[in-house]
C-alpha cells in the first residue's frame, strides 16, 4: 500500500478566501463581491487608465461647466500615467501641458472657458 501524504495545514497556496471573507467583504454586495474578485486578478493599472480618459470624455460632453472635476480628473490622470509608465517630473509637465491643450482645444471650441483655470 502506497504511503499517504501529509496533509499541510492551513488554505491551500493563492487561496482567497481574505479577500471573500475578510474585512471588506462585509461592505460588498454580491455584485460588488464578484467586482472585487475580478479586480484583485488584474495586473497593471491599464484599465483605469482607458476608464479614466472615458470619464473625461463623459464630463466634457455632458458637463462641461464642471472644471474642477475636470482639471482633478485629468491631474488623476496625469498621475496614473506617469506610474504606469514611470516617467520624469519634466515628462509628466509636458504631459501635463498636452492635456491642458487638448481640453483648451475640445472646450473651447464649445464654449467653455478654462482659459483661467489652465495655466497658458
Amino acid at each position: 500500500m502506497p504511503a499517504r501524504k501529509k496533509k499541510k495545514k492551513g488554505p491551500p497556496k493563492c487561496n482567497q478566501n481574505a479577500r471573500t471573507h475578510g474585512f471588506y467583504s462585509k461592505v460588498f454586495d454580491e455584485a460588488e463581491k464578484i467586482d472585487f474578485e475580478i479586480a484583485a486578478g488584474v495586473e497593471g493599472i491599464d484599465d483605469e487608465i482607458a476608464l479614466l480618459r472615458v470619464k473625461i470624455k463623459s464630463v466634457l460632453e455632458k458637463d462641461p461647466e464642471n472644471i474642477n472635476l475636470i482639471m482633478r480628473a485629468t491631474n488623476t490622470l496625469a498621475g496614473l500615467v506617469k506610474t504606469n509608465y514611470q516617467i520624469t517630473r519634466e515628462q509628466r509637465k509636458g504631459l501635463r501641458e498636452a492635456i491642458g491643450n487638448v481640453l483648451r482645444e475640445v472646450a473651447l471650441p464649445l464654449g467653455i472657458g478654462v482659459g483661467a483655470v489652465i495655466k497658458k
